[in-house]
Parts: structure tokens; C-alpha cells; sequence
């Protein structure tokens, strides 16, 4: 029987308690299948996609913890999360990641065959990703590439192709997630060097800050190209100035690299990217 507490340790090892991941996938995706319709797309697919979105980040947590099992109990910020506090059990948390997997793909089934080929290359990625902070002091590189998948699946669902177009969009949001990670990984590099765990942050070092500065201009020269590309430079423009200055507020936030305030940073990402979508939609409705 599923008990309280027992839904309780399963609703949080997929996040659910804490949308934030889910919400910075979903931006993006959104602002695809807009372009890749040329304006407002079919409902199925917002409805589709943006289920699929909350699923495939509940699979990748679920995979990252189980990865990370026996170190997230050394680190401050994870050291409750179920897998490292014994709540729930190592079969139990691939049963759950089983579970999700099936309903993504059932989603899938939904859409034509180039987006389920992409779909199962998603999954390949979601599960190879979190093992790679053992080897790599690069994560958030491939990370990038795993959270920017919905772009060209978006692109392949609405057309049946993968027109150029679509990887400028895809490439900005690949900058703008190694930058927001890397402030991310800000707030456990202490921990993480101690436990042995590789992150963009440690590399980086003392040119975390310009590095992310960088990233983030690159990521505004992306997404610009992706409106310019599609036509769509009016009222988007106000989304990509609005994006500048969510850039130099969170460039103000990790200034001191203080560990809250780089998670503050983090989270700020939302908005930056919710403006974005919501320029690009109103631009578009109008």
C-alpha cells in the first residue's frame, strides 16, 4: 500500500515539490513549438509537450539521485533528498524511473516517428547525463544538450523536419543552460570538492563570473538569430532586452559567490526565461 509518507519521499525525488527545473524546460519548448508553427500552435501539442516536459525532468531527477546516492548524503543541500536519507530504496527509485519512462513514451505515441526516434535518443541522454560529473569536470555541457532535446522535438512534431533555423534556438538555450548550471553548481562547490563530484564550476574557478558573463551573451546571440531567422523581432525584442537585464541582476547576485545568493541567481533564470516566451507568444497572438 502507498502511504502517505511513501508518496511523500516519491513526490519529491521527481521534484514536484519544486517545480523550478520543470519550468526552465518548459520555456524554451514552448517558445519552439510557437516558432516552429509560425504562430500559435495546435493545443495537442502545447498540452502534449508540456506534459512531457514535467515527465522526462521527473525522470532525469529520479535518475540523478539514483546516481547520486551515496554522496548526496555528504553534501548540505542534498543530504535530505529520499535516496540518501533511506526513505526509499535504490529498486524502488528505478521502478519509479521505469514508470515515468513508459508514460513519456506513451506521449510519444502521439506524434510522428522522427519525434519518437529523437524521444528515445532523450532518454539515452537523461540517463547517461548524471553519471558523467564522475568523469567530466564538463556536466554541464551535456547537460545542455539534454535540457535543450524539446527544442528540435518540438520542431519535428510540428513540421516532420528539422529545419536550420531550429538550432539557433537550440544553441542559445544550450549557452544560457551552461551558464544558469554553472551558477547552480556554485552553491555545492565546496561540497563537491571534497566528495570528488566534477562540475563547470570547479573548472572555471576564478573566472566563474566572466565565464558565465560570456555564456550569456552568446545565449541572448542565439535567441536573437532564432527571432531573426523566423521574423519575429517586434515585441520579442522586449524579451530578449528584458533578458539582458535579468543577466546583469544575476551577474550582481554571484558577484561575492555567496551560496544563497548564487542559488538566487539560479532560480532568477525563471523569469528571464518565462519574459522571453511570453514576448515571443504576445508577438505573435497580436
Amino acid at each position: 500500500m502507498l502511504t502517505a509518507q511513501k508518496f511523500s519521499a516519491y513526490w519529491r525525488l521527481m521534484r514536484m515539490d519544486k517545480p523550478i527545473g520543470s519550468l526552465l524546460l518548459l520555456w524554451p519548448c514552448l517558445m519552439a513549438l510557437f516558432f516552429a508553427a509560425g504562430g500559435v500552435p495546435d493545443i495537442s501539442l502545447v498540452i502534449i509537450f508540456t506534459l512531457g516536459v514535467f515527465i522526462m525532468r521527473a525522470c532525469g531527477c529520479v535518475i540523478n539521485d539514483y546516481a547520486d546516492r551515496k554522496v548526496d548524503g555528504k553534501v548540505k543541500r542534498t543530504q535530505n533528498r529520499p535516496l540518501a536519507s533511506g526513505e526509499l530504496t535504490s529498486k524502488e527509485a528505478l521502478g519509479l524511473f521505469g514508470f515515468l519512462a513508459i508514460l513519456a513514451f506513451g506521449l510519444v505515441l502521439f506524434l510522428n516517428l522522427l519525434v519518437l526516434k529523437l524521444a528515445v535518443v532523450g532518454i539515452i541522454l537523461t540517463v547517461i547525463y548524471p553519471f558523467l560529473k564522475r568523469v567530466t569536470n564538463l556536466p554541464q555541457l551535456f547537460l545542455g544538450v539534454v535540457f535543450s532535446w524539446s527544442i528540435p522535438m518540438a520542431y519535428a512534431a510540428v513540421n516532420g523536419q528539422l529545419p536550420a533555423q531550429a538550432w539557433w534556438l537550440f544553441f542559445g538555450n544550450w549557452c544560457w543552460i551552461v551558464a544558469y548550471d554553472t551558477m547552480y553548481a556554485m552553491v555545492d562547490r565546496d561540497d563537491d570538492l571534497k566528495i570528488g563530484v566534477k562540475s563547470t564550476a570547479i573548472l572555471f574557478g576564478d573566472w566563474d563570473k566572466f565565464i558565465i558573463g560570456i555564456l550569456q551573451c552568446i545565449a541572448l546571440f542565439g535567441f536573437a538569430m532564432a527571432g531573426s531567422q523566423h521574423g519575429q523581432m517586434d515585441l520579442y525584442l522586449i524579451g530578449l532586452v528584458a533578458f539582458v537585464g535579468f543577466g546583469v541582476y544575476q551577474q550582481y547576485l554571484i558577484k561575492d559567490r555567496n551560496r544563497h545568493n548564487c542559488f538566487k541567481a539560479f532560480l532568477n533564470n525563471n523569469w528571464a526565461g518565462l519574459t522571453m516566451f511570453m514576448a515571443l507568444a504576445i508577438g505573435y497572438v497580436l
